[in-house]
């Protein structure tokens, strides 16, 4: 009788998101470079690391190349004794020309309503479409978890990627991920690489973390 291979081991995600910066609501920085965290973003990440060190061992930390979340990842990494790492597929998406522009401006547009209603059919201008990004996003999650089955890693990326794959291991169509909120330094815990995908919290921005765990 053959043997049966042994189930994948699942790995424990800790999807973050970058901290509060001085555009933050009022602007679509996108992939523009010089974007740093506000001094509450710092108070936010410094936060975030604690909460983090407190449920135990974590094996690595990845982060988008983007200031805003490089400067998030490190207080977490000091915390945990480890070194961030860039993982380049966790970048914001590409808003193309709607790059840098006001949010009050750009909910004007007639394509606004479609990237909130069905942004499965929209590419920004000159950017990234909704899918690409999601797919993007997925893979470059994938491929880290395949590093660290079993283990715990944190992920810190942006807000759009995250709701994407929060979406993605929810079984959540892609043209529902905007009622996914994730909030500025929030923590959502994803169990990945197992037979299924496991969703442990969503924007989590203040509960012990030690609570989580597959029932």
């Amino acid at each position: 009788m053959a043997k049966r291979p042994a189930p994948p081991i699942p790995t424990t995600v800790l999807l973050v998101r970058h901290g509060q910066t001085t555009t933050t609501g009022s602007i679509l920085p996108g992939r523009a470079k010089g974007l740093h965290l506000a001094p509450v973003g710092q108070e936010q990440a410094a936060r975030a690391a604690e909460r983090i060190a407190s449920i135990g061992k974590v094996a690595a930390v990845y982060a988008s190349p983007l200031e805003r979340t490089r400067e998030t990842a490190a207080p977490i990494a000091k915390r945990l004794g480890l070194k961030a790492s860039i993982a380049r597929g966790l970048i914001e998406a590409d808003f193309g020309e709607w790059t840098g522009r006001k949010l009050s401006d750009l909910m004007k547009l007639p394509e606004w309503r479609k990237v909130q209603s069905s942004p499965s059919t929209f590419r920004f201008p000159g950017g990234e479409s909704f899918p690409e990004m999601q797919s993007r996003i997925v893979g470059a999650v994938d491929q880290l978890v395949a590093k660290h089955p079993g283990q715990r890693i944190v992920v810190v990326s942006h807000a759009d990627p995250i709701k994407a794959l929060v979406a993605h291991a929810s079984g959540i169509h892609l043209d529902l991920f905007q009622r996914i909120v994730i909030s500025p330094c929030s923590i959502s815990p994803l169990v990945l690489g197992g037979d299924r995908p496991v969703v442990l919290a969503v924007n989590s921005t203040g509960e012990d973390l030690s609570t989580l765990a597959p029932s």
